[in-house]
């Protein structure tokens, strides 16, 4: 009978995690509706108004003076790693860490890199590693564009004092709730449009001129890029985590299921010695 209370006990804890992780799902998959809106809705606007900066300084003969489009030998090298602060989303936060480790253990082992985390995962494990020049964990407990834009700043101040040569974003983009894309996105410096649309954005007519138009747009791209790439790993997340705890509900059901089928052929095999020692004894009795 031990042996079926041990079961027994099994069987309560797996269907105590079955509740817990389909909870879980149901909460992120509420969760994943609202972000995945948000960037959705978001997306084409920081995509068109990133070919629109790059086409109008590709164009202008500003180009050259214009700081945040110099191209220097790279030494220095800031890479934004864009994690979760919370776990149980499979493999999303793994994934970024070891898309940064390749980046710095091959693409750029010739260079010095320095970590961003935006993510308690990040922060912890590139803490570990003294990598970490800041961290901006704080950010999802009330994200919106001014506190985007505040980070965005720091980024583009370090570059302009020369403190870093490029700056490189990696995230999850959010594709559909089982599926995440991880990109490695140069943010600074600027890259040039170099297609044939140019000759269409010599058309344009500035107001009050070409020069502020640049001054004013430039800065406020780079914050909507990094505020879009933020969104788009939050709606991975939670896409992420939805499908990772339907697994888990899966693999709790299936396991619970074999746990009962054993519990019955256990409960069964003592039900029958107890009559075979009835029956037995009986006998024994007769004789």
């Amino acid at each position: 009978m031990a042996n079926l209370k041990e079961i027994r006990n099994r069987i309560g804890s797996v269907s105590s995690t079955m509740q817990i992780t389909s909870a879980m799902k149901m909460v992120s998959a509420a969760k994943l509706k609202k972000a995945q809106d948000s960037i959705i809705a978001m997306r084409p606007y920081s995509i068109k108004l990133t070919e629109l900066i790059r086409s109008l300084t590709s164009s202008n003969s500003l180009d050259a003076d214009n700081i945040l489009s110099v191209k220097r030998e790279i030494n220095n090298i800031l890479i934004v790693a864009i994690t979760s602060n919370r776990g149980l989303c499979g493999a999303f936060n793994s994934n970024i860490l070891k898309e940064v480790q390749f980046l710095m253990n091959d693409k750029f082992k010739s260079s010095k890199v320095s970590i961003m985390s935006i993510g308690k995962k990040g922060t912890e494990f590139f803490t570990k590693k003294n990598l970490v020049y800041s961290s901006h964990d704080e950010i999802y407990d009330n994200l919106n564009y001014e506190n985007v834009s505040s980070i965005a700043q720091k980024i583009i101040d370090s570059f302009i004092d020369g403190s870093f040569d490029k700056v490189i974003l990696v995230y999850n983009q959010f594709k559909n709730a089982a599926t995440q894309i991880i990109k490695s996105e140069g943010f600074l410096p600027l890259e040039n449009e170099t297609s044939d649309q140019n000759s269409e954005v010599n058309n344009y007519i500035y107001e009050p001129s070409e020069e502020l138009v640049l001054k004013e747009l430039i800065p406020k791209s780079l914050k909507i890029q990094l505020l879009k790439s933020i969104k788009d790993s939050i709606a991975s997340e939670h896409g992420a985590r939805m499908t990772a705890m339907h697994k888990a509900t899966d693999n709790a059901t299936e396991l619970r299921d074999q746990l009962k089928l054993s519990y019955n052929k256990a409960r069964q095999a003592a039900i029958t010695n107890e009559i075979l020692e009835i029956v037995g004894g009986a006998e024994a009795l007769k004789g």
